[in-house]
């Protein structure tokens, strides 16, 4: 008699007990919490609150435009040569993209403009914006997913991986988990292949306290053990700070540890550092706002000689090493 061999997905269905792999986002539960979480961050006294609160308008944004958006699929081709040569399914660097993308950027800045009145700089930003043509906006988005900082304007780039977010975040909420193969590579989102913003410990059902990789551009969770370093795979130098009060005693700032939503999760192997929330301390934490959020702990975690695993996709390198856009309460 033939024995079948199963697929890892297939044992994971058949196995109640099995830790979940993926979590596809629901396309329409994506971006209104994040907006929400934004707004409150940015009530907590937060140094780039002013940011925060544009970015929370942005985020709006692209829920009222992925409510009447929808995405060119893959084809079925290109979805088993990906699960043959085990990529990702809808890949950010295959050098094609579905056109609509620069369609949902005017959108974008066509919502976020009528909220308020933009201050003359924003202004400036979003009128250069609309002035693209169609190579210098696919250059601007090989840049951002590459990674190629010399060549990705920072104040344009939010606006931009924003219209980007929203056609991925459509496509991999469509995608059927149990097709998702292994990568070769560690630590990228299995569906898009782009790098994960921050983790978090879930709460409740079959996700509860297991540790998920959030992505960047297509809010994919997928599953990776506490123990190894999100970047390089590691199991070694593994360590937690958190951005506390430096004039406290030791009790005190073991207590701020101890009850820390958000935490740098730091590598000595490849001394870089990625941001986990404790979604039991605080369960509206959310990935990508939190990360946003807490440039203090990114600065805590410069100045102790790590550098970010990757930047933040609303947040480019330039702009941590200064202070952030930011605006008053009566513009955006």
């Amino acid at each position: 008699m033939v024995q079948r061999i199963l697929e890892a997905a297939d044992i994971e269905s058949l196995d109640p007990s099995a830790i979940p792999r993926i979590r596809v986002p629901d396309r329409l539960a994506v971006f209104a919490p994040r907006g929400a979480r934004l707004r409150q961050l940015a009530s907590l006294n937060n140094p780039i609150a002013g940011y925060l609160r544009l970015m929370a308008a942005l985020a709006d944004a692209q829920q009222a435009v992925i409510e009447n958006f929808s995405a060119q699929p893959p084809s079925p081709e290109s979805i088993a040569s990906a699960q043959q040569y085990s990529m990702p399914l809808i890949p950010a660097l295959s050098g094609t993209r579905d056109p609509a993308w620069r369609d949902v950027l005017l959108r974008l800045l066509d919502e976020v403009a009528a909220v308020a009145p933009l201050s003359p700089p924003l202004a400036a930003l979003f009128t250069h914006l609309r002035s693209l043509d169609v190579d210098a906006l696919e250059a601007q988005a090989d840049a951002i997913f590459a990674q190629r900082f010399d060549e990705v304007d920072p104040a344009s780039a939010p606006f931009i991986v924003a219209a980007l977010q929203v056609v991925w975040t459509d496509l991999a909420a469509a995608i059927d988990k149990r097709a998702v193969p292994y990568l070769d590579t560690p630590g990228l989102c299995p569906i898009c292949g782009s790098h994960p913003v921050a983790s978090i410990v879930r709460v409740g059902g079959a996700y509860d306290n297991y540790r998920y990789l959030q992505c960047g551009l297509c809010a994919t969770e997928w599953h990776m053990v506490r123990s190894k370093c999100s970047n390089c795979d590691s199991t070694k130098g593994i360590a937690y700070q958190v951005a506390g009060s430096p004039e406290a005693d030791a009790a005190t700032r073991e207590a701020e540890a101890k009850n820390a939503v958000l935490k740098a999760e730091s590598c000595d192997e490849c001394h870089t550092y990625r941001k986990i929330g404790i979604q039991a301390k605080d369960f509206d934490f959310e990935p990508f706002a939190d990360d946003l959020a807490s440039l203090t702990l990114d600065l805590l975690m410069g100045d102790e000689g790590y550098r970010r695993a990757s930047p933040h996709p609303w947040l480019w390198p330039e702009q941590t090493s200064g202070a952030a856009p930011a605006d008053g309460d009566e513009r955006i």
